[in-house]
């Protein structure tokens, strides 16, 4: 079982996976999110202050780490998001600009406006679908039920969040890749995908939730800048 867990930002994707992972035993694998890429891609800038250049090739780098990652496994796995998402945020960005929180959606630099870019995202989308088809058997699609989480390193409106949604299950859908929208609490949302694709459970839901939650708390989540902090400069 290759099973993709899918959903947009704040959905609580990593929780989830990082939840089956240790109920189930099966490895889990992500690609590196878009604050770990920027320092190194492109340094100096926040995720908002990209260009559509740089963020097409923020876009690319993850899905090769994605890729990376995904290919070290070569058995059964669970996939925090999937090649899906890299190209379904940059489609998004076509709608609402570069920077979701702050410009009006029509306020877009020339490249945008005249298609180029939508262009780009839709070639790059072609093959991120064909990787989606040969790699994830399934998917557990979490629905949006919480707030977006306001830390400072998601650039986005909820209207992105709702129309990254609903583009995910409709690419599905086309793609013909079997999903089930997976809700509840995290015990329930563990629960369900574990009795849907017959997992192995290796310790009660309640204990794997809980050391699931406590473990994502632990991760650090710095601000997505390419900027140092001031004690490593």
């Amino acid at each position: 079982m290759r099973l993709a867990v899918s959903g947009t930002y704040s959905s609580g994707k990593t929780t989830v996976a990082v939840g089956l992972e240790i109920l189930t035993g099966i490895p889990r694998t992500q690609a590196k999110t878009m604050r770990e890429i920027l320092p190194y891609a492109v340094p100096g800038k926040r995720l908002e202050e990209c260009t559509a250049a740089e963020l097409v090739g923020l876009g690319l780098r993850r899905f090769a780490d994605r890729v990376a990652r995904e290919s070290q496994l070569p058995g059964d796995f669970i996939s925090d998001g999937s090649s899906l998402h890299e190209w379904v945020y940059g489609k998004v960005r076509v709608r609402f600009g570069l920077n979701p929180e702050g410009a009006l959606p029509h306020d877009m630099p020339p490249q945008i406006e005249n298609g180029f870019f939508e262009q780009v995202i839709e070639h790059m989308g072609a093959v991120m679908k064909d990787h989606a088809v040969r790699s994830y058997d399934a998917f557990a699609h979490l629905p949006i039920e919480f707030p977006l989480v306001a830390d400072g390193h998601r650039p986005v409106s909820e209207g992105f969040r709702r129309l990254s949604d609903e583009l995910l299950l409709a690419t599905l859908e086309q793609l013909g890749i079997r999903y089930d929208v997976v809700g509840g609490t995290i015990e329930e949302r563990l629960d369900a995908i574990a009795r849907i694709h017959g997992l192995p459970r290796l310790m009660p839901v309640e204990e794997a939730a809980a050391a699931a939650v406590a473990l994502v708390g632990k991760m650090s989540i710095p601000q997505e800048t390419g900027r140092a902090p001031a004690a490593a400069r």
